[in-house]
């Protein structure tokens, strides 16, 4: 389905009865991401895919994506399907896009999941890293689309799942450059939440993967230790869907279960 905003098309799906789940994707994916993950929280719940700005099935509004401009992309989709409460859980940048969409609206919020996500702002170094791609991905793409891809597995993962980083890498070609960039642009200007994290009210969980090359995997525990946010934790790297299929589903489900219970 697709929601008509600001002049583009966005994509969403939407299946299932009972308390609606919203899943927003990572840079260079799309809602196709969740076809694993998904059967299992349908079983007793609502749940929602969305393509963010600029990837998959919704176009680009410019050449910068804030993650504010994509939180209130969704957040036109979830008021059109006129919801009063909602947990999110997003995977990469879809969870820096998930901590924008509560702080716009925390009462809406039971739970908030960021599965392979942080809420610490980019450092230097990492802006710098995100700038240089943009330059280098306007003369080859495709090239910068396949590292970018291949960086975000641990090295024993590039050998046992290869088919299945084969299968992201080409989802990953289907963005447009204009998508990479904007993307990539709104992600360097994102500001730290951790504070509003800590304090939102609502069930809080972060996945870590504990080969993550995206996440400051210590740092982040050290932080969220002594606060009511939960922590997961999972042998491989930034993939989890993929990497610990398994075991992330059971954490998923436990969360939303106990969410509602």
């Amino acid at each position: 389905m697709k929601l008509q905003y600001k002049g583009i098309p966005v994509f969403y799906e939407d299946e299932g009865r009972g308390s609606p789940i919203i899943l927003l994707h990572g840079f260079l994916e799309n809602s196709t991401m969740w076809k694993e993950i998904k059967p299992v929280l349908l079983k007793d719940n609502r749940v929602i895919c969305i393509d963010l700005l600029g990837h998959g099935q919704t176009q680009c509004l410019g050449y910068v994506h804030t993650m504010s401009d994509m939180a209130e992309a969704v957040l036109a989709v979830l008021n059109y399907l006129e919801l009063e409460t909602y947990t999110l859980i997003g995977h990469s940048m879809g969870g820096y896009v998930a901590l924008a969409l509560a702080d716009k609206n925390p009462i809406k919020i039971k739970g908030l999941c960021l599965m392979n996500s942080t809420f610490y702002a980019d450092d230097d170094d990492l802006k710098a890293l995100r700038k240089k791609a943009n330059r280098m991905v306007q003369t080859h793409y495709e090239s910068m689309v396949r590292m970018s891809v291949a960086n975000l597995f641990s090295s024993e993962s590039s050998v046992t799942h290869k088919k299945e980083i084969d299968k992201v890498i080409e989802q990953a070609l289907e963005t447009s450059p204009q998508g990479y960039i904007a993307g990539q642009e709104g992600m360097l200007l994102r500001e730290d939440k951790f504070e509003f994290f800590k304090n939102l009210d609502a069930e809080k969980l972060i996945v870590i993967g504990r080969k993550d090359p995206v996440v400051k995997v210590d740092l982040l525990i050290s932080d969220v230790k002594g606060t009511t946010i939960q922590y997961q934790e999972l042998s491989d790297g930034h993939m989890s869907h993929i990497e610990n299929k398994t075991e992330l589903s059971y954490i998923l489900i436990r969360f939303v279960e106990f969410i509602h219970s």
